[in-house]
């Protein structure tokens, strides 16, 4: 996954930062037994925000917010409720950044949460509504060199897209007490793509006037590329990437 990583600068680090949130959140939960499905939710979603690492990691984080949201006080996972904890999720991610760019992993769990949706609508059977979840995710994956013209032309999918379709498998498999299928993510795509010297930090901002003018101004100056978070939690989670 790190291969595919050119948006939004060819950095190399988004299935780092990605292996490492979703591990934050399998170690939480390792601590932890005979909980409800809300439960489980709302443990992977607390760890996973306190262990988000680049923008790609704190993007996950708001997903799983969200379907922790959408899973409250539910006992076990059905169609239904997994449907509208996937909308929580992307309304929640979306929400979050500042300039949402379509063909990135946005577009992936919108995508994917879409197909949940209209499958829920026809079933009870929570499986199948997570197989319209992998089929939607796939296929909008698919479409993201065609909506980011840097992917295109790098050859590549969106890296931030790949690794959530796998975060997405890897539940799947779960659920259907099946095993994450450890494969080459990257076969189909060859990348050609420069990777420049960049450098990333990431810091938070927490104040009661927290969107003013003069903050966001003083960061743009020093960024090539900043995206500002909104965290419900801890205020605004800033992924500042610098060009040395």
């Amino acid at each position: 996954i790190n291969e595919l990583n050119v948006f939004p600068v060819p950095d190399g680090d988004t299935g780092t930062n990605m292996s490492m949130s979703i591990g934050n959140a399998a170690r939480a939960l390792e601590k932890v037994d005979n909980l409800s499905a809300g439960e489980v939710a709302d443990v992977a979603a607390s760890a996973l925000l306190r262990g988000a690492r680049g923008n790609s990691g704190v993007i996950t984080s708001l997903l799983f917010r969200g379907l922790a949201k959408g899973l409250k006080d539910q006992n076990e996972v059905t169609a239904e409720n997994l449907a509208t904890a996937f909308e929580l999720g992307v309304a929640a991610a979306y929400k979050a950044v500042m300039k949402p760019t379509e063909g990135t992993m946005l577009t992936v769990a919108r995508i994917a949460s879409e197909k949940a949706s209209a499958i829920a609508k026809t079933t009870d059977d929570a499986l199948v509504v997570f197989e319209a979840v992998l089929e939607g995710a796939k296929e909008a994956l698919d479409s993201t060199p065609e909506l980011l013209p840097v992917l295109k032309k790098a050859g590549v999918v969106d890296a931030g897209g790949m690794g959530i379709l796998k975060i997405f498998e890897g539940e799947y498999n779960m659920l259907n007490n099946n095993y994450m299928d450890k494969t080459n993510t990257i076969d189909d795509y060859n990348r050609d793509y420069q990777m420049l010297n960049y450098f990333q930090s990431e810091f938070l901002y927490r104040h009661k006037h927290f969107w003013s003018v003069l903050i966001k101004s003083f960061i743009l100056v020093l960024s090539t590329t900043i995206i500002p978070i909104v965290s419900e939690v801890f205020g605004i989670i800033f992924n500042n990437i610098i060009q040395r």
